[in-house]
């Protein structure tokens, strides 16, 4: 099967290249860095329509460093309008989404983009599947750097349930190889984890000298963060690697 792949430099993009091609698949970057820059409105156009030739499934894993809903919006409206036409007019047969566990709770400008981007799939002439995942475990270390003073690291009081990005590339291969599904079950890690402790334990583990400050962020998506909304609701597919595994190893 070719696979395209929109965002396969990125943390789990580049899992899913690994476990496409370890199956025997042919994997079509689409990236910046090949040439694709998917936010470049009609410009993109025929570059897509090349790129998808022969394409069966596009796997959008793209994100954006945008927190305000205005600019998550934009992003994420962009990319996915971009790829649904370069789809149509390749006939590509399915469009597979990566969004995020418990965005309907929170009131996170990124989360109501990803939202926005789950609304236009949903809406659009291909077929689709949309796999919510929660935060990864490599989050944890990304969370050193949002906010640095010095050697301090500022991080929001949160509660996931984290898994490995190895394991979401898997599921998201599973699901381009089969057919479209819509909302796939939401796919969560083995266990309930607060972060700010998580990227405490990766900065002691990575032997970084850096201090971690935990901070209980203010209004409704801090509240979300801290009560648990972003954690998964009833049943689902759960990972296997904990997070001390992943750190161990």
């Amino acid at each position: 099967m070719k696979i395209a792949v929109a965002g396969a430099t990125g943390v789990v993009g580049r899992q899913v290249g690994d476990v496409a091609v370890e199956r025997g698949h042919e994997v079509v970057p689409l990236t910046r860095s090949s040439g694709v820059d998917l936010t470049a409105g009609a410009a993109v156009a025929d570059v897509l329509a090349q790129r998808l030739g022969g394409v069966e499934t596009v796997l959008d894993l793209t994100g954006t460093t945008a927190q305000s809903e205005r600019g998550a919006s934009a992003f994420f409206g962009a990319v996915t309008q971009a790829l649904l036409a370069g789809e149509q007019a390749a006939g590509v047969g399915h469009h597979v989404a990566l969004s995020i566990v418990g965005i309907d709770g929170s009131a996170s400008g990124y989360y109501r983009g990803k939202q926005h981007q789950e609304h236009l799939v949903a809406a659009g002439a291909t077929p689709w599947s949309v796999l919510r995942a929660t935060q990864f475990h490599e989050f944890a270390e990304q969370l050193l750097g949002f906010v640095r003073i010095g050697p301090v690291s500022v991080v929001p009081v949160m509660l996931s349930q984290p898994i490995a990005a190895r394991e979401v590339a898997e599921a998201l291969v599973d699901l381009a190889e089969g057919g479209p599904v819509g909302r796939a079950p939401d796919l969560a890690g083995p266990e309930e984890v607060r972060m700010d402790l998580a990227a405490r334990r990766v900065a002691r583990a990575r032997g970084m000298r850096r201090r971690v400050v935990r901070v209980p962020l203010p209004g409704a998506a801090g509240k979300a963060m801290r009560s648990g909304a972003l954690l998964p609701k009833g049943d689902g597919p759960r990972g296997r690697q904990t997070f001390e595994e992943w750190l161990g190893a």
